[in-house]
């Protein structure tokens, strides 16, 4: 299998918790609560792990709170190559009410010192060139900007190696123009960048499409409920997920791109590779957490995925018989 480097540039510990109706202003009571580090490279490598690669995690963390995410690295068997910076990570909090909505409260991150940039680059240049490829994703900790973001991305694809970008808002912009080998932004993130509303799927390939020709050779657009769309260099994809229940949606961007990159890189055809990952996005949203490869159903909900080529959907996204 591959070794694959993913960078988190602000991880978190993530408190997820389930609740029925909110009331605000009054007093509330959890049915569940689950607290775990996190960030979406760290996701993102967790199922990488579980599929099979060797997995090495970096970017930067807060030194005062490091002691869960340093047993989370040793339980996953994942390969600390984090740059201690002083503060704290910051904390996220979750809520997912029975009705199936999902409110999240993000907190603070660390302020980034003025040597982290320096510190990260330095031990990401042997990292890169030890690596088959490179995911940088997540959001950016104080006083890291975005036009440094993109050097960042630059910096990594000198060494020849694919990487993969996952991000939003400004950091999103300002990565883009580095031309990342691929980047996956869902529905809400792609609107964004475009200034724009996508209302249709044809909306969203079209947005997709001004990613690919500035450069970028992969666009994976989550879709939520209506699927995956996948534009690439052979053919474009659009995969509808099985119906599944859902409990929480927060990692399933990150374990739907480490489907892809698990595909792309054990060499299978885009089809199956899309299948998969849809299908493990799919299971991952049936509980708080990431995906796992390893569930009972996981085979039955891959065949319960649909994928074919982009033409042959409607603009709704329906995928034609």
């Amino acid at each position: 299998m591959a070794r694959v480097l993913t960078i988190t540039l602000n991880p978190a510990l993530d408190l997820s918790v389930k609740t029925s109706a909110i009331e605000l202003g009054a007093v509330n009571r959890s049915d569940e609560s689950h607290l775990e580090p996190a960030g979406k490279g760290i996701n993102l490598g967790r199922v990488l792990r579980r599929l099979g690669h060797d997995v090495v995690v970096s970017g930067l963390i807060g030194a005062d709170n490091i002691s869960s995410f340093e047993r989370l690295f040793e339980h996953e068997g994942l390969d600390d190559q984090f740059v201690r910076v002083p503060g704290q990570s910051r904390t996220n909090i979750k809520l997912a009410e029975s009705s199936g909505r999902v409110t999240e409260l993000n907190g603070i991150s660390f302020p980034t010192p003025e040597d982290a940039l320096e510190r990260l680059q330095l031990r990401l240049t042997d990292l890169t060139a030890e690596c088959d490829a490179v995911v940088i994703a997540g959001s950016l900790p104080r006083g890291f900007e975005p036009d440094t973001l993109a050097e960042l991305v630059r910096r990594c694809l000198e060494t020849g190696r694919p990487v993969w970008l996952d991000t939003s808002a400004e950091a999103l912009t300002a990565g883009v123009q580095a031309r990342p080998t691929g980047v996956k932004p869902n529905e809400q993130e792609l609107a964004e960048w475009a200034h724009r509303p996508l209302v249709t799927l044809e909306d969203q390939v079209d947005a997709g499409r001004q990613l690919q020709q500035s450069g970028i050779a992969h666009v994976v657009i989550s879709r939520g409920a209506g699927g995956v769309l996948w534009l690439n260099p052979h053919r474009d994809l659009l995969a509808q997920p099985p119906q599944v229940p859902v409990v929480s949606t927060v990692c399933a961007g990150d374990t739907l791109l480490a489907g892809i990159l698990h595909g792309e890189l054990s060499g299978l055809d885009e089809r199956d590779t899309l299948r998969l990952a849809t299908a493990l996005s799919a299971e991952c949203v049936r509980h708080v957490g990431v995906g796992d490869p390893a569930a009972n159903d996981f085979q039955q909900l891959q065949q319960q995925t649909r994928v074919i080529p982009w033409p042959e959907a409607d603009a709704s996204g329906e995928v034609n018989a």
